[in-house]
């Protein structure tokens, strides 16, 4: 089972990189909120780890932005922010569960736990427009029953126009949510569209992924169309 850990004290984070890979996770580290952003939105976690306070993004907008885009994927907050307050906004953000900080490690691993067995009784979403198809959990493509071999950031790009189906998406909203911590280069999100159209549209002689001139993109289902 993966789990991401986000936490900006490279001491503590590495401290339960051992310790979390000795339970028999498989354990990955992201030391700043737009790394552990982009992390969580393309990687197969089957849990999250956030603390509040990072550099970049802090934990509240990271977990917020998630939840926005669909993604329910497990979070437990692991921060020093241990007021009421504190932790009512968070778990109001979409935060599954909430540990402060000095923790029992025992306890943080029961709670993992206790995380895992409640998620393994939700079915992961899929995001379909006509024969399209988007595992978000397993991030796998289908289209017409075939599987689509797409990169992390065809992935991420693809899955906001999915979750906005017939929607005209700006080139700025796919920036962020593909290229979180990088440039603003409009050039990525064409290049990486134009790599979509050839692999879901025209292996399949189909036009789902359209031009919006003057804003961006719109994902369609193209038999509609016929």
């Amino acid at each position: 089972m993966r789990i991401l850990v986000v936490e900006d004290e490279v001491d503590l984070a590495h401290t339960l990189h051992t310790g979390l890979t000795a339970e028999g996770y498989s354990v990955d580290l992201a030391h700043d909120g737009r790394q552990g952003l982009w992390m969580a939105r393309t990687g197969e976690y089957a849990l999250v780890v956030l603390d509040l306070m990072l550099p970049g993004l802090n934990g509240y907008k990271v977990c917020a932005q998630l939840r926005r885009e669909g993604n329910a994927t497990p979070i437990l907050v692991l921060t020093a922010k241990d007021g009421e307050w504190d932790q009512t906004e968070a778990l109001d953000t979409g935060a599954d569960d909430y540990l402060a900080k000095p923790f029992s490690y025992m306890v943080l691993v029961a709670r993992l736990r206790a995380l895992a067995r409640r998620a393994a009784t939700i079915a992961p979403p899929v995001l379909a427009v006509g024969d399209l198809s988007l595992d978000v959990a397993g991030r796998v493509c289908h289209r017409a029953g075939t599987r689509v071999e797409l990169t992390p950031r065809e992935f991420a790009v693809l899955e906001l126009l999915a979750r906005r189906a017939g929607q005209a998406v700006s080139k700025t909203d796919l920036l962020y949510h593909a290229w979180p911590d990088e440039a603003r280069d409009p050039n990525l999100v064409e290049a990486r569209v134009s790599a979509l159209r050839k692999k879901v549209d025209a292996a399949f002689h189909r036009q789902s992924l359209q031009t919006v001139r003057g804003t961006g993109y719109r994902l369609v289902d193209d038999r509609e169309l016929d």
